[in-house]
Formats: C-alpha cells, sequence, structure tokens
C-alpha cells in the first residue's frame, strides 16, 4: 500500500491518506484506437453524441489561425468581480462566471437587462477582431443549482436532497428546463449544475446538493435534468432556444471524503468509485452533457484537480466525454507544486479550463502562455483542451446564435418567476414533503380553524430558501429579495382563510386566544459548502424543542415542519411533536407545503404525501456509530396508520472532555494528529524521518529534555510555507472553551524571523483563526525556551469551530526564521502571559 498525504493550501486541513486500490486492469482503446489502461469494471458508454466531421474540420481551421496566446486565453474563466470587457478583449478569454452573491455592477439588485447588458459586453469583447485575432465567443458561467438563484425574482425550486425525495425523473426533467430558460433570459449561456455527489457523510456541508445518498437514484436523475437544461440530444430541441449548457460536477466523489470534510479525501479503492459515485456521471454523459467540473476533494490522497487518470485515462479516453473540464474555484492551487498562478500539472492531467476568480488570473495566463512555448504544457494537450471548449461552444451555437440580447428569451422579464415555472417548482415542494410522525391521524388539518404558526421559519424565505439563494451562504437576505416568493406561513395564511379561518403568525407561540393547532416552522439557518460542515448530526435546537414542548402542555396539537439540507438528529423534536414533516429547503414557493398539510376546503384530501427518505435518517447523533431511525424510502402518508411511540433520546454523544491537559506532541505527534508540512512549492510531506527537505523548509529532529523530543524548524525565505499538526478526522476542543484553556507552545528561538508569522487553529477551508506571534518570536532571548499562550476563546471568536477541529497548531511564514518547537498542547486554566494578537 502507497500512503500519500497533501495539505490543502498553506494553511487549510489535511486530506487524508489513502492506499492505491489493487484493481485488475484491462485495457481499452479510445477513440483513436489508442490503448487505455483502467482499473474496476468501468462501463464503454455509447455517448449521447457523435462528433460531427464538418465541425471538427472547422475547428481544425481555427486551430490553424489561432496565436498562442489566443489558445491560452480560452483555457481561463477569470470572475466578474475580477475582469471586464476590454480584458476579455485583451486576453483572448475563453470564459468568465459569476460566484455566488456576484451581480452586474456588484449590483444585489441588477435587473434582468443588466444581466444582458453586460453579457454582451462580454460577448462583444471576445468577437472583436481589430487586432488581427479570431472571433471566438465567450461563454458565460453560473451557479443555478436550484434555479437562477443569484437573480432577483427567480423560482427558486427546492434543493436537491428535496427533488431526491420525489423520485421523479420526469419532474426534475421540467426543473432543468425551467431553470434552463431563467438563465437564458439574462443572456448567460452555462449553467454549474447538476451536482451528483453521493453523499455518505451527512455531516458534510453540501449534503443538500445531493440527490441521494443512494447512487441509483442520482444515476435517475443526471441524465434528465441534463436533458432539461440543454435539450435532448439527437432531436431539434438539443440546445434550442432557451437552453443551456450544462455540467456534472463534482467530478469525482466529492460526496465519499472522509468525515465529511469538504474538499477532503475519499479514502476507497475503485471499485467503490465506480459503483457509488460515477452512476450519475454515466447517465448525464449519455444525456450528452457538455462539460464536467473536477472536484477540489482527492481520492486516494491525489487531487482530482491533478488526477490524470481519473480525468483523462477514464473521463475522457474510457468514457467517452468529448465536452470539456472546468476546474473549481482555484482549484488548481492545491495541486501538489501548484498554486493559484501557475498549475502546468492540471492542464497536463487533463483540466481544459482553469476556474480563476481571483484578480491575479492575469499571472496565471502568463505562467500558462510560458509553459505552452516552452513545452511544459505540450502543444497536443494544448490543442486538445481549445478543441474540446471550442467543439462546446460550436455544439451550443454560440458561433451562430450572435450577441446574448438577440438570443431567444434573452431580456423577457417576463420569464424569470413566471407562473408556469413557480408551480413546477410547487408541485416539487408538495411531492418532497417526507412525513415521519402523524399520531392519531392529526394531518391533514381542517382548513377552517384557528391556526397559530410559530417559529423562526415560519415567515423567512431566506431560511426556507437555503443556501446559494441571492448570495453564496444564503443569508445576508430578507423577504422583499424574493419578490414574487410565498412564505410557508402566507401559504398557510392563504389556505386557512380561504374558508373562514384564521392563521395567526406568532414567532415565540405566544397567543391571547387559544388555537386550534400549532404549526412550528423551525430548522437549519443558511449555509453552503465549506461553513456548512459539522461535528455531529445532533440539531442544536434546544429553543425549539421548548417551544414544541410548551404548546404540547398546553393541549395543543402541534405540527412540526423541520427545514434542513440534511438527516439530523431530532428525536426530542419528534417526540414533542404530534406530526412531523421534513419540508427541506423548498424555495421560493412556500405555498406548497399547505398543499399537502391542509384538506381540500370539502374535507377530502388535497394532495397525500408523496416524498421518501433520499438518505437514511439517523437514530443518534454520532456518526461514528451509526444506527439507523427511519430507513432510505421511508415515509409516511394518509393511508398509512401510524404506530411508532416515544423514539429513544440519547443523541450517543459523550460531553467533550475539557481535562487539565490535553498533550498534541510530546516528543512525537501524537494520535490523531500527524506532523506535516507544506513547502512553498505546495508540496507536502508527512514528518517521520529525523530530517526532512523541502522546497525552502527543512524539519530536524533535535533533543531539549531528551533524545528526539523537539523539531528544529527553519525557513529559508523562499515563500509560503507551513508546518503544524493536522488530522483526517475532527476533534471537539469546545469543554475547554468553559475554562481559561489556551494553545501553548514552548519555542527557543534561534534566528529571529524576518517577514510576519501566524500560528492557527483550522476546521477546514475557511474555517479558521491565524494570529500574529512575530513579535513575541523577536523578543525571545535566543537560545532559550519560552512558552508562548494562545487563549482558545479568542481562536474561537475569530473563526475556528472549536467542536470539530482538524489542526490544532500550525505555524506559516514566507520568510526566514529558524526556531525550535516541544511539548504542544492545549491547557486549562492558564492565568497569565496570554497572547491574543
Amino acid at each position: 500500500m502507497i500512503k500519500k498525504r497533501i495539505l490543502q493550501g498553506v494553511i487549510s486541513c489535511l486530506v487524508a491518506a489513502g492506499g492505491i486500490a489493487a484493481c485488475s486492469e484491462k485495457v481499452a482503446q479510445d477513440k483513436n484506437d489508442n490503448p487505455v489502461r483502467v482499473g474496476a469494471d468501468w462501463p464503454t458508454l455509447h455517448g449521447g453524441l457523435v462528433q460531427d466531421a464538418d465541425m471538427e474540420a472547422k475547428i481544425d481551421r481555427l486551430l490553424e489561425k489561432m496565436t498562442l496566446e489566443e489558445k491560452v486565453g480560452q483555457l481561463i474563466q477569470a470572475e466578474l468581480r475580477a475582469v471586464t470587457p476590454q480584458d476579455v478583449r485583451d486576453y483572448h478569454l475563453g470564459s468568465v462566471l459569476n460566484g455566488g452573491g456576484s451581480f452586474p455592477n456588484n449590483n444585489k439588485y441588477a435587473t434582468v437587462d443588466d444581466w444582458v447588458a453586460l453579457a454582451d459586453a462580454f460577448y462583444h469583447a471576445s468577437m472583436d477582431t481589430s487586432d488581427g485575432g479570431v472571433p471566438i465567443p465567450i461563454i458565460w458561467g453560473t451557479d443555478a443549482v436550484h434555479g437562477h438563484n443569484n437573480v432577483i425574482g427567480a423560482t427558486l425550486f427546492p434543493h436537491n436532497i428535496a427533488l431526491g425525495a420525489t423520485r421523479n425523473p420526469d419532474l426534475i426533467r421540467k426543473v432543468g428546463a425551467a431553470t434552463a430558460a431563467e438563465v437564458a433570459a439574462t443572456g448567460i449561456d452555462w449553467s454549474f449544475a447538476p451536482t451528483l455527489a453521493v453523499v455518505q457523510d451527512d455531516r458534510w456541508g453540501r449534503t443538500y446538493e445531493s440527490y441521494s445518498e443512494n447512487p441509483e437514484v442520482v444515476a435517475s436523475y443526471a441524465g434528465p435534468m441534463v436533458e432539461g437544461l440543454q435539450g435532448k440530444v439527437r432531436t431539434d430541441e438539443f440546445f434550442a432556444g432557451g437552453h443551456v449548457i450544462a455540467t456534472a460536477k463534482h467530478f469525482i466523489a466529492d460526496g465519499g471524503t472522509t468525515g465529511g470534510i469538504d474538499r477532503g479525501d475519499a479514502q476507497f479503492g475503485e471499485e467503490e468509485l465506480l459503483k457509488t459515485h460515477a452512476p450519475g456521471y454515466f447517465t448525464a454523459i449519455e444525456a450528452g452533457v457538455q462539460t464536467v467540473m473536477a472536484s477540489f476533494s482527492s481520492w486516494q490522497g491525489e487531487k482530482m484537480h491533478g488526477h490524470k487518470y481519473l480525468l483523462t485515462d477514464v473521463l475522457k479516453n474510457h468514457l467517452g466525454f468529448d465536452g470539456f473540464v472546468v476546474g473549481d474555484w482555484n482549484g488548481h492551487a492545491f495541486v501538489e507544486g501548484c498554486s493559484t498562478v501557475s498549475c502546468p500539472q492540471a492542464i497536463n492531467a487533463g483540466l481544459d479550463m482553469f476556474m480563476a476568480p481571483d484578480p491575479n488570473w492575469k499571472t496565471l495566463y502568463a505562467n500558462t502562455l510560458a509553459q505552452a512555448k516552452d513545452g511544459t504544457i505540450p502543444a497536443s494537450r494544448l490543442n486538445d483542451a481549445v478543441r474540446r471548449i471550442l467543439r462546446v461552444k460550436m455544439r451550443a451555437g454560440l458561433f451562430e446564435k450572435g450577441a446574448p440580447s438577440e438570443r431567444a428569451l434573452a431580456g423577457d422579464e417576463s420569464v424569470i418567476g413566471s407562473p408556469e415555472h413557480r408551480a413546477i417548482a410547487r408541485q416539487a415542494v408538495r411531492e418532497s414533503l417526507v412525513l415521519l410522525k402523524n399520531r392519531d391521524g392529526l394531518l391533514p388539518l381542517a382548513r377552517d380553524q384557528r391556526v397559530l404558526v410559530a417559529g423562526d421559519g415560519a415567515d423567512n424565505i431566506g431560511k426556507q430558501a437555503g443556501g446559494w439563494s441571492i448570495s453564496w451562504q444564503g443569508t445576508g437576505n430578507q423577504n422583499s429579495d424574493f419578490p414574487g416568493a410565498t412564505s410557508i406561513y402566507a401559504g398557510i395564511a392563504e389556505a386557512v382563510e380561504s374558508v373562514g379561518g384564521e392563521a395567526i403568525l406568532s414567532v415565540d407561540g405566544s397567543f391571547t386566544q387559544k388555537p386550534d393547532v400549532a404549526i412550528v416552522v423551525f430548522g437549519e439557518d443558511p449555509y453552503a459548502e465549506m461553513q456548512g460542515d459539522i461535528a455531529n448530526l445532533d440539531y442544536r435546537g434546544d429553543a425549539d424543542l421548548a417551544l414544541l414542548k410548551k404548546l404540547r402542555s398546553q393541549n395543543i396539537p402541534v405540527v412540526s415542519l423541520f427545514i434542513t439540507g440534511r438527516p439530523l438528529w431530532v428525536n426530542p423534536e419528534i417526540n414533542a411533536s404530534d406530526a412531523f414533516v421534513v419540508i427541506w429547503h423548498p424555495g421560493s414557493e412556500g405555498a406548497g407545503v399547505a398543499d399537502v398539510i391542509f384538506r381540500r376546503a370539502d374535507g377530502e384530501v388535497n394532495y397525500d404525501f408523496a416524498g421518501r427518505l433520499p438518505f437514511t435518517w439517523p437514530q443518534t447523533a454520532n456518526p461514528e456509530n451509526p444506527k439507523v431511525q427511519y430507513a432510505f424510502d421511508f415515509g409516511l402518508n394518509y393511508s398509512t396508520q401510524d404506530v411508532a411511540g416515544l423514539l429513544p433520546e440519547e443523541s450517543g454523544l459523550s460531553e467533550p472532555s475539557g481535562e487539565e491537559e490535553l498533550q498534541l506532541f510530546a516528543g512525537r505527534a501524537l494520535a490523531p494528529w500527524k506532523l506535516e508540512a507544506l513547502d512553498s512549492s505546495n508540496r507536502s510531506s508527512t514528518i517521520t524521518d529525523s530530517v526532512t527537505e523541502l522546497n525552502g523548509l527543512r524539519v530536524q529532529m533535535v533533543d531539549r529534555h531528551v533524545q528526539g523530543d523537539s523539531r528544529r524548524l527553519q525557513w529559508q525565505g523562499k515563500g509560503p510555507a507551513t508546518v503544524g499538526l493536522f488530522a483526517n478526522q475532527r476533534t471537539d476542543l469546545s469543554g475547554y472553551l468553559k475554562a481559561s484553556a489556551a494553545l501553548q507552545f514552548d519555542v527557543k528561538v534561534n534566528r529571529e524571523p524576518s517577514e510576519e508569522v501566524l500560528v492557527g487553529m483550522s476546521c477546514g477551508t475557511d474555517c479558521r483563526a491565524e494570529l500574529p506571534v512575530t513579535g513575541l518570536l523577536q523578543v525571545t532571548e535566543p537560545g532559550e525556551w519560552k512558552t508562548i499562550s494562545i487563549p482558545l476563546q479568542c481562536l474561537a471568536e475569530k473563526g475556528t469551530r472549536m467542536d470539530m477541529v482538524l489542526s490544532p497548531f500550525y505555524m506559516t511564514t514566507a520568510g526566514e526564521m529558524d526556531v525550535s518547537v516541544n511539548s504542544v498542547r492545549v491547557s486549562a486554566n492558564v492565568e497569565s502571559d496570554m497572547h491574543c494578537g
């Protein structure tokens, strides 16, 4: 078994080691009859498309005319906040994107005309031939992951986990087509959807972007969603007016990382990769998907952005995918030996287009151009990448359709949030609801009642919409930011008041006149990807549970509507409810909930529950000791008698430890930690030898009290480099916050730092705190040991989530420095010499 570990970025979490699977090899042929060796039993796909000889000849002619500069420009995708039409003209860029929370003119309330005008500006710049260049239309990509979610007034469909509960591929096709139409109305060509992750650990912050833990469900949705977005292959519908380019993402196994760690490592063999995580890509390719996005994550320790075997040998050569592979948000920077501004390794591995959102994309362009000129990137690989990009643009008709404003639906405001699209979304809400409890047949409710609607999710469209809703994290919005949308309370009020009933909104559950029934809407607040990772599956809603218990103590029947992006341990909340419905993140059409939980005016059932769990629901909050409360595919309906009794209320979690001292490094890194180094070339190493040399960094075993109990760390000023303790599992240090605890380490300065030095603690990418310790190291007497203490509370306040720590200690600098470190620990009740930056 070969072990390999990689640090994600200068100070990001360590992704875990994994053995290279011993797979049986077989020899296949690519489309040019070249032998391709692939392991496991990857299928041979027929592909949804046959290459057109005339189109390929046209591409040949374009490639002959294009300069090297123009070809490299096609490989760069810049972000809206860091690119202008003039840049597109000057660098012959192949693509632009708008990330979450990015808008034309940086205006959240940009109109449809604003979007189209900017699309036109980029297009005309790309077609400008005043410098003698070749006119190649640019493509604009956007994260339309549950509708055109960056645009005010757009229809927001339930998130994928909810769609997975419907088990309705035909509905998914309609969702895709409606989304495509709204994207096209703003002049944009390309949607970064669908997500085909098959999530195996619900702690992952992107669980709600997955249709199911079951690969069959994901595979049954991938093809229809692609067809909805692009149109059906081999028909006149394909890329006809109102359709856009689709993206299968994130290739591959992003839902299988150990511990559900975002951007982590999937540590299993190739057969599991094939069986569980690949089927969605098979149906997407058969449906003609034109782009695939590489995953931030790793497989067996190797970053997907640099994984030649999977990107080229498997995806392109064996599976026959002939579109192009685009990167994810600077994902190339995490490939070993790469940075944000240089990564020929990714292109040579099979990445065709860098997603380069930072302003320094121009440096990436310059470096890539130089690498193409000196042969680091072979001409054959460069031409193949450009050919794939041109092929997709031609298939999508971008060479013939003209400016975005001249295309079908462009600028048509009536398409955005149209009644037809909202009707599809409302149907999706109805079919996605999963009934877990219905004691004594409380549901469906009669409409002619006094209904108390409580909970912080009752009249909160942002909360019900979840992440990727106008803003990246789905936060910072109010109901007025969702014109045309309906909150859950508004849908309930419309239903009951239509027959003379009364709906009273009271977030805290207070009332002056006792209601006939209480509906409490509560659950997870919005989040997206990295910031959504959690340490365990406990729903921390003490106030919500208290509200449910208070209402039931007043002999009021209680219906709980649970907003969530993943299965969570809510047994106490279920026990405190008479009926319990999982409504996921339903999006903009909250009235779909009332359609199901209320009877018609004549007393008959309006819509029955149709949703079934797309994920197993846990009996405890401890994912390390999984027990099933509700199995995959569970879901009651109105013809099912609910005979379940009280559920167990043991969470399975132990109280976080807060003992006097927790040793992290005592002569060696203590489990689960590993001592790791990341050098200025983004190369990482687990420190196991007495001396380890990297680029600009040296780590040596030295003596303090006993032989080899310390490490001498020497930075040589060649760029940012890091040494620290990392693990591939989370540790809960929250118990130490109750005491005056500190991260402590003993240090001896052999040579003072020449630049700023940071000490940090991390719970993952964008989940960390760093504090400068440069001054402390400069005043330390040379040759003498000193203890540095950093309060845990300070690290928590600056961004580290103490219940899910991946790296409790790391030190980083770009300058020169020579220090020795001994005895790294977390100590309780530290009273003096505390440093908080």
